[in-house]
């Protein structure tokens, strides 16, 4: 054994045994200066930021990071998670801080599983959730290209790459680490608006011993969350702009995720109706008679109506993404914007506002005491309104539960609808606690039309980026968290097959949980977007037959069900799922085509295909 590995071995065995970096340097048990390597320094400093979790897949381009991990791991002060596919790691990541908040990170080699990884993170970019990102880079004494680089004879190729969608940091000199990594905090644990952060590691800087190296001198985890927005004027300017309008319409988005109880007290107050973001899915519950559910261009009926009669605009943490708000046409009738954000470009997105720029929870409780001074008698007229349409909507979606069988041309049967089974699975999943993933296409939309849910939780629906494959490799966090629970991922067959090593790495990482597999052999999203714009489908569907639970039969340890054509059918594959120890395929064919009961329907705008002249002229004919 080297001198260098019982070095390891001592710091890490110090460090599990007193529980943390800090009580083992305060109680002397850990000299502040040490002679370690680069890669060992990070490891130290990840776990004063409180990272104790590693998705990994190692390659030559992270050897020696491995090796560090490897020894910490069997002193027991971290754990690492070999997965098969660096997306997969990715959406893994996300998933485990989005659920629990546990923070991970996210280890590749050089190249091709580094730009893997990198694409898997568009996804927590897109919806603020922070991770760690810990990538093989080209050497920094530039000897020659390295294997897997990126060619060509310009300086810090990946740097400038990854640049482009967060933060990122290359450990170019070793001495640059502490300032590395309090970027990365930064990054990770933003206050209003958290993400990615990409720290490359020269292939040649990762061994590198530093002399006497400081251990005090690597920042501590610190977390801070923003004020509210200043009181100068713009709480009463807001205030009069709610009393004196007869339509208010407040948008739920991301950022309102902690506002639930400032929510249901703004409705009173103003008596406004919520339209919520498929993010916020229970922020405010959805059998609340002022809740519109979901809007935008695959919104509800109820939704998109108060947006488009809505005379005046609260939105509370919203990005504005095309489909929230139809591409920017979404409140024609809109005269005046309030607008409660941390960042200051997106609480001016609008014309026409008033933008509180500060943290949404403790701003929009300031806004609602300045509401509570008026006295001022609010008609009912509006909320009566949206009532109605929203009795409209509940009565549409009923329709669809009460047909849960279509005959399908391409399975030449009878089959369930995606409708029935999401809804059948989805209040299965809220009686039994279940987490639910939504992976992207028909079956996200469909689900945010349709889940039910009383609290804030229970779904998560990936609709930032929209990342095919990330609700079933979402469910390795169900079994690295560290408080286990049971996830399902509802997905499409589409989806599916874009990332199924969760079928290996669900078994390997002893997932409980379930994979509903809804099958209509196409993209099925893509296809009625077709047929909305140009009466015909093309290049979004296949005929080649895939038996799914003879794949999932093949993996030993792995549940297979096929949950038939009933609704009785599935509750049961669900209830049989739930009961194994492990992970499950619950497998339905489902219904695509054109009888309207197939589906949930599209209200709204998007500024795509041969809809963009009208949508384009209307959002300039707007104004806001």
């Amino acid at each position: 054994m080297s001198v260098l590995t019982e070095a390891r071995q001592k710091r890490a065995g110090i460090i599990a045994k007193v529980g943390s970096i800090e009580s083992a340097l305060n109680s002397g048990n850990l000299n502040d200066f040490q002679n370690t390597t680069l890669s060992e320094a990070l490891v130290l400093g990840l776990l004063k930021q409180n990272v104790k979790k590693y998705i990994v897949i190692l390659g030559h381009g992270s050897t020696e990071i491995g090796e560090v991990l490897r020894i910490y791991e069997e002193a027991g002060a971290l754990k690492s998670f070999c997965v098969r596919n660096e997306v997969s790691a990715a959406h893994a990541a996300m998933a485990l801080r989005w659920v629990t908040g546990e923070k991970a990170a996210v280890i590749t080699s050089i190249g091709p599983g580094a730009m893997q990884a990198f694409a898997g993170s568009l996804a927590a970019a897109s919806d603020g959730v922070g991770v760690w990102f810990l990538f093989g880079d080209e050497s920094s004494e530039d000897e020659g290209p390295n294997m897997q680089q990126i060619p060509g004879n310009q300086q810090h190729n990946f740097l400038k790459c990854f640049s482009t969608l967060g933060p990122a940091y290359s450990l170019h000199t070793p001495g640059a680490l502490a300032t590395a990594l309090r970027r990365g905090s930064g990054a990770v644990d933003h206050p209003y608006r958290p993400g990615p952060f990409y720290l490359l590691l020269p292939l040649n800087t990762q061994p590198a011993i530093i002399e006497n190296f400081n251990i005090a001198e690597l920042p501590e985890e610190s977390i801070h969350r923003i004020g509210s927005a200043a009181a100068d004027g713009r709480y009463e300017e807001a205030a009069k702009a709610i009393l004196e309008s007869d339509r208010v319409v407040i948008k739920a988005g991301g950022g309102s995720r902690l506002c639930g109880p400032e929510l249901l007290e703004l409705m009173e107050l103003s008596q406004g109706v919520v339209v919520t973001s498929p993010l916020v899915s229970g922020v405010v519950p959805y059998d609340h008679p002022h809740n519109m559910t979901v809007g935008g261009s695959k919104g509800s009926l109820s939704g998109n109506y108060a947006m488009e009669n809505a005379d005046l605009l609260v939105a509370i943490g919203s990005r504005f993404v095309c489909q929230a708000d139809s591409s920017r046409t979404g409140y024609p009738g809109v005269k005046h914007v309030i607008n409660i954000n941390g960042d200051p470009q997106t609480a001016l997105h609008y014309n026409r506002t008033t933008a509180l720029i500060g943290d949404t929870k403790s701003t929009l409780a300031m806004l609602n005491n300045v509401l509570k001074q008026s006295k001022k008698n609010r008609s009912t007229d509006w909320l009566k309104a949206c009532e109605d349409k929203r009795k409209e909507w509940d009565d549409y979606r009923h329709q669809r539960y009460s047909n849960p069988v279509l005959y399908d041309e391409m399975w030449k049967q009878k089959v369930l609808t995606q409708p029935a089974v999401i809804k059948a699975a989805s209040d299965w999943a809220r009686k039994n606690n279940v987490v639910s993933f939504y992976d992207a296409g028909d079956v996200q939309a469909n689900g945010f039309q349709i889940v039910e849910d009383d609290r804030i939780g229970r779904t998560f629906t990936e609709t930032g980026a929209s990342y095919m494959g990330f609700a079933a490799s979402a469910l390795v966090a169900a079994g690295i968290a560290n408080k286990p629970f049971f996830g399902m991922a509802f997905t499409g067959d589409g989806s599916f097959m874009m990332n199924p090593q969760i079928l290996i790495d669900g078994v390997f990482h002893k997932v409980h949980g379930c994979i509903l597999l809804l099958d209509n052999r196409r993209m099925g999203a893509i296809s009625s977007l077709q047929h909305a714009q140009y009466e015909k489908d093309y290049a979004t569907y296949d005929f080649v037959p895939v038996d799914y639970l003879q794949m999932a039969r093949s993996i030993q340890g792995l549940q297979a069900i096929d949950a038939g054509a009933t609704i009785d059918g599935l509750k049961a594959a669900l209830d049989s799922a739930h009961e194994y120890s492990g992970l499950s395929l619950v497998y339905v064919r489902v219904y695509f085509g054109h009888d309207p009961l197939g589906g949930m329907g599209v209200y709204g705008r998007w500024n795509v295909g041969n809809w963009v002249e009208k949508t384009q002229a209307l959002r300039h004919q707007i104004g806001l």
